[in-house]
């Protein structure tokens, strides 16, 4: 299956959110089917064939998950990332000021989930 550090290297390719269909293109290729990234650390659990499963470590430092949900906010700052005129750290900020606790990438579906 995938290592960590696998993922790691297709994800440093990643420079703002206009990447991420790429970088999808090359999790699949090493057998990613789903993941799940938690906003507070960062942290990513992802998901392959045969119930194979490994983790990334979170940051020492961690994002303050706001109670109450700004979705119009949440929507700007998803659009501006999907432009490609925020890092990942800044999204990452957003999401947590927008009250964006994890998201859910699966694969086959095509979908990213946003809770």
């Amino acid at each position: 299956m995938f290592t960590i550090q696998q993922i790691k290297d297709a994800h440093s390719k990643v420079k703002s959110g206009a990447d991420f269909p790429k970088y999808m293109q090359d999790i699949i290729a090493l057998g990613v089917t789903s993941f799940e990234t938690f906003v507070f650390d960062n942290h990513t659990n992802y998901y392959g064939k045969d119930n194979f499963q490994i983790a990334s470590k979170g940051f020492t430092e961690t994002f303050t998950i706001e109670d109450k949900s700004n979705i119009e906010q949440f929507k700007s700052d998803l659009k501006a990332h999907q432009q490609g005129k925020t890092d990942c750290m800044t999204f990452l900020n957003d999401c947590a000021k927008s009250g964006v606790e994890k998201w859910i990438v699966v694969m086959d579906k095509m979908t990213c989930s946003y809770y």
